[in-house]
């Protein structure tokens, strides 16, 4: 088959902007390792402007102008948005099937005489939202049950037919590769010494939503209340710095905290990793933070530091919450620095590796030759189904029931919110979600309707 995929993000011959490319690089060198034709069309910049190959069967080609850097790619001429449409349909004219990866391409009609299969790895940029309120594909994959349930409460509510064309597709790892491995060469790159220092991995592009503010207040903790003095934290310096006015000054606000705390000497701020080295990268560290807000719709970064023997500390937000049991990985609420800190220092202190019975857990639920044969089933099975009828119903608090949504949480005596990234001690709020269904005879209608207007609850429409 001739396989046509999209991109809005920039792709590279050998390194990735983050963990969706990664997955769609797995996904398309297993189809064009099939015998498939596979094109993928991508963003072009400055330091991507040529056509390129992963594989005899597959190019890369950075054609597209959207704005760079990310996000608001629409922010462009608009010349550039129809020569994108232009450009698509015409490689479309010789494709058997179409492939949409995170979304981005926010035009139906561009795909709507070929079967077309999107893949929504975000839930949270413009673009994407877009993606999936315009969603009119033969299917659509997703990373999570998290992220399934997201859309299904809110697109699926005027479309009852996505729930018959959503797929539920885990992230999965390469554990031949992604595995404890020597370090020696890395570290002498990157000119640092795991033999004298522990060595905190934050291995997240810079955005106070992937934690790197807590991680900041972790380690002030962990030096000047644990007395831990022989610990460095090792920081990537995002691949746009060079590009972005806006991201250099973030780096540079960053650094300011870290010399108002005194911790001047434990920050080591280097140069973005490419893929290849990932394993070594992991596999130095002596635990990985993942205590940001950001809501993920998979999140690689805890499941490969496990992988390569180093454990983790993840906030327990969106698809934490459910995909890292609690026995196997562990987890503090969002904001709990305390916490977070103590965890980290009885980890460093115990010198203590991924355990045998999480890295069992990985290697069942994780398999990458799982993660790309159901995605070949997908697309390579996509026939047109043709347009989902929308469905409007009248939404009456008086009588429809709600539920706690499914970015929400309850724990304990807070309703958490993964999108507000905060918590809500509302007696009212924390006793209705103790319910599975949160109907008016537990509250008045308007208060129904404010949490349903704030995103605490959702409708649950026949």
């Amino acid at each position: 088959m001739h396989i046509v995929m999209f991109s809005m993000t920039p792709l590279f011959p050998d390194r990735s902007m983050g963990g969706a490319q990664k997955q769609l690089k797995k996904v398309a060198l297993y189809l064009a390792e099939q015998g498939h034709s596979v094109t993928i069309l991508c963003t072009r910049r400055s330091d991507v402007m040529t056509p390129f190959r992963w594989h005899p069967n597959l190019e890369v080609v950075p054609i597209f102008r959207f704005k760079q850097p990310f996000p608001e790619p629409y922010a462009t001429d608009v010349y550039n948005i129809a020569a994108a449409i232009q450009d698509v349909g015409d490689y479309l004219d010789r494709a058997d099937v179409f492939y949409s990866h995170d979304g981005g391409l926010i035009f139906p009609y561009v795909y709507q005489d070929t079967p077309a299969i999107i893949s929504l790895r975000s839930i949270l940029f413009s673009e994407t939202l877009q993606s999936g309120f315009l969603f009119q594909g033969d299917g659509l994959i997703v990373p999570s049950l998290h992220t399934a349930a997201g859309w299904l409460a809110t697109v699926g509510r005027f479309f009852p037919e996505l729930h018959n064309r959503i797929h539920v597709i885990h992230n999965g790892l390469d554990f031949s590769v992604y595995r404890p491995v020597a370090y020696g060469d890395l570290a002498a790159r990157l000119g640092i010494d795991p033999q004298r220092y522990d060595y905190i991995l934050y291995p997240h592009r810079p955005d106070d939503a992937k934690g790197i503010r807590q991680t900041i207040a972790v380690v002030d903790k962990l030096v000047h209340e644990q007395g831990l003095r022989d610990i460095r934290v090792l920081v990537p310096q995002w691949i746009d710095t060079n590009l972005a006015d806006h991201v250099s000054a973030y780096y540079l606000s960053l650094q300011a905290d870290i010399v108002q705390r005194g911790l001047t000497d434990y920050f080591v701020f280097h140069d973005w990793i490419g893929d290849d080295d990932m394993p070594q990268y992991f596999s130095l560290g002596a635990v990985t933070l993942a205590l940001g807000n950001y809501v993920e719709t998979f999140g690689n970064t805890p499941y490969e530091s496990l992988a390569c023997g180093t454990p983790v500390i993840a906030a327990n937000v969106g698809p934490y919450r459910d995909m890292l049991p609690d026995d196997l990985v562990a987890k503090v609420n969002y904001g709990d620095v305390d916490a977070a800190a103590r965890q980290a220092a009885a980890i460093i202190r115990g010198k203590q590796r991924t355990s045998d019975e999480t890295m069992q857990w990985l290697h069942e639920q994780f398999q990458q030759q799982d993660m790309v044969e159901a995605y070949a089933d997908v697309i390579l099975n996509a026939r047109k189904l043709g347009p989902m009828p929308y469905v409007h119903r009248h939404l009456d608090p008086a009588a429809v029931p709600f539920r706690l949504a499914p970015w929400c949480a309850h724990l304990g005596d807070r309703v958490y919110h993964d999108f507000l990234g905060s918590y809500n001690d509302d007696a009212e709020l924390v006793a209705c979600a103790r319910h599975d269904l949160i109907t008016s005879a537990l509250c008045t209608p308007e208060q129904l309707m404010a949490w349903y207007r704030d995103g605490y609850i959702v409708p649950v429409l026949a």
